[in-house]
């Protein structure tokens, strides 16, 4: 197994809802990290998964929350990935080496996650943000997690909690995809849409409640994020955790993101960019 910059890089930016976690359901808990959030599904007497790996060097932020949620020595019965950017895997060789269980992405997401393929370096061009201009330091190489990583159900399922299925969203990344739950259309979003700007350092820390599309410097094809976020819309989802802002739900959602689903060309695409696929 094979570490990179993507799990060894320390990211220096924050927000101020780093460290801080809300419940969104009695079994689902949404935990920011830094500029990212985790989330934990499920309860400590019927069994629970983690949802991403956080940011680098972030690992014991994520074993004394899980502690605080579900126990001492608590042990998620797996790890579910939305895909493998650095901000999403962060965490990954430590929490597996802890706790041994199993390790789930999506078929496309596999060579990224078993050391075959680096991301595209990120694009300071589409947009006038900071994050967006500093963002080709962010890392993209491959990290290689072995036998620990296997393929997503075909049929849709989520290992190890009952009543999801995972939604294939790519468009941010080749292998995205996100979580629902049918019983209370409950969404884990990933990155295929955020509610900040997530392109914005000012914006980040303050974490300014805002619909957007997946984040711009990192999203390679604009066209299926597009059609990802239709798909997402049409779920008709009552709550949502994306991958960075603050959950939401309810109205809010509703309206947001229809307006996203319509609006997509002028909300989320960039005007510019060297060498992304813009319609």
């Amino acid at each position: 197994m094979d570490k990179s910059s993507s799990t060894e890089r320390y990211i220096p930016m924050t927000t101020i809802s780093s460290g801080k976690g809300i419940e969104i359901a009695p079994d689902i808990y949404s935990f920011t990290i830094q500029f990212v959030n985790v989330c934990f599904i499920g309860t400590a007497e019927k069994g629970w998964v983690l949802v991403d790996a956080g940011t680098p060097k972030s690992a014991r932020k994520i074993f004394d929350e899980a502690e605080k949620r579900f126990g001492h020595n608590a042990k998620p019965e797996a790890i579910i990935l939305t895909h493998a950017h650095f901000d999403h895997i962060g965490a990954i060789f430590e929490l597996m080496e802890e706790w041994d269980v199993p390790i789930y992405g999506h078929s496309l997401e596999l060579p990224y996650l078993t050391g075959q393929k680096n991301y595209p370096i990120p694009d300071r061009s589409v947009d006038k943000g900071l994050i967006a201009k500093i963002s080709p330091l962010f890392p993209i190489e491959a990290i290689d997690l072995g036998h620990r990583v296997h393929e997503l159900p075909s049929n849709g399922t989520v290992p190890h909690i009952e009543g999801w299925r995972w939604i294939y969203t790519p468009g941010h990344t080749e292998g995205h995809v996100s979580l629902f739950r049918e019983i209370d259309r409950a969404l884990i979003v990933g990155d295929a849409f955020v509610t900040v700007n997530q392109e914005s350092l000012y914006e980040v820390i303050t974490q300014k409640l805002e619909i957007h599309g997946p984040p711009k410097y990192l999203t390679p094809d604009w066209a299926t994020s597009w059609q990802s976020v239709k798909t997402l819309e049409n779920l008709h989802p009552l709550l949502a955790v994306t991958g960075h802002g603050q959950p939401v739900s309810g109205e809010w959602l509703k309206n947001n993101l229809a307006y996203l689903s319509k609006e997509f060309d002028k909300i989320a695409i960039p005007k510019q960019g060297n060498m992304f696929n813009n319609l």
